[in-house]
């Protein structure tokens, strides 16, 4: 069975099934308030009391408690290896990803935006045993290029790839669509879609057993939500690029899908004014009445990744309590 009980940690203190949302630029794994137990600054010794797989990482930051891979007996994707691009944090949705695929027994492979993120990077990609570390910033000419020449010299091949990575400057994001310019424009388009293409092209000649592509998106694609702006355009845009993608890569067995959460308190979220509102709002008119963790999304996009779910591509997969299907 795979156990989901993690701690996550948040200014020195866990809580119990993710990070309280009243903490300012806190983790992906909000939960119901109710469900939140703050139990001090995580220690070794509270691990073992409470019953926790542990490990102690240092880096950079110094050294930091953590919890280790769930336990799971079937290694579902063992065998695989693939790329996980995006983790900013242990509170990054590409951490939910990685965290799982590793898991269920997959080889998985990491990048870093720049030396500033590394020390938060490092210590995670290290308890997954990520065998390849790389820096990659989509914007600096050849970085990403560099990334995948390495998968092919030291693997020859390659499973999944996802992309968990997006960006608008303030003043595009936080003005009105019609008043967007064009550098913010493309600027927007260029890293959260544009990239995805790219890995895509650059991940087919790797791809030659068939293999699965993911990319991440949100509601506000579809649908006009406050505050999301230019970013629901990009979105949809990216959307629409997998359905392509999936049509042109199909034939060699190439998967493609987006993989769409409900609002999490990311990092990248953090630019959106009234987020903490918005995660109000999804609470309750979700029907399950609780907010998605990265813990969600990382085993939802892994079982996509499986052979089981060959015939399944081009989709947008919600994972979302079900939010999107009401009015």
């Amino acid at each position: 069975m795979f156990q989901l009980t993690c701690v996550n940690v948040v200014r020195g203190r866990p809580f119990y099934g993710g990070a309280s949302r009243k903490e300012e630029s806190c983790g992906d794994g909000t939960v119901p308030e109710e469900a939140l137990v703050p139990v001090g600054p995580l220690s070794p010794e509270l691990c073992e009391g409470q019953g926790f797989p542990f490990r102690t990482l240092s880096g950079g930051l110094g050294s930091m408690t953590v919890a280790t891979l769930p336990d799971v007996k079937a290694k579902l994707l063992e065998g695989k290896r693939g790329l996980v691009v995006g983790i900013a944090n242990e509170q990054s949705i590409a951490w939910g990803c990685a965290r799982a695929f590793r898991a269920f027994g997959a080889e998985v492979a990491v990048t870093y935006l720049n030396e500033k993120a590394k020390p938060h990077v490092q210590p995670l990609a290290d308890l997954i045993e990520a065998p390849i570390f790389m820096p990659l910033d989509v914007e600096q000419p050849g970085q990403m290029e560099a990334v995948f020449e390495r998968i092919a010299l030291e693997w020859g091949r390659l499973d999944f790839v996802v992309h968990s990575i997006a960006y608008s400057p303030k003043e595009a994001l936080r003005g009105r669509v019609v008043d967007v310019g064009r550098d913010g424009f493309l600027k927007t388009m260029d890293v959260s879609c544009w990239t995805f293409l790219r890995m895509a092209h650059l991940a087919e000649p790797l791809m030659t057993e068939g293999g699965s592509l993911f990319t991440m998106t949100y509601y506000g694609s579809q649908m006009v939500v406050k505050n999301y702006n230019i970013m629901g355009v990009a979105k949809a845009a990216l959307e629409s690029a997998v359905r392509y993608l999936a049509a042109e890569l199909g034939p060699k067995g190439i998967r493609v899908h987006a993989i769409s959460p409900g609002p999490l308190a990311t990092r990248a979220a953090s630019g959106i004014p009234e987020f903490d509102e918005l995660l109000d709002r999804a609470k309750a008119k979700a029907p399950v009445h609780r907010l998605v963790t990265i813990e969600d999304v990382g085993v939802a996009t892994a079982f996509l990744a499986h052979d089981a779910t060959r015939l399944i591509t081009g989709e947008t997969l919600y994972i979302d309590g079900g939010y999107h299907i009401i009015d």
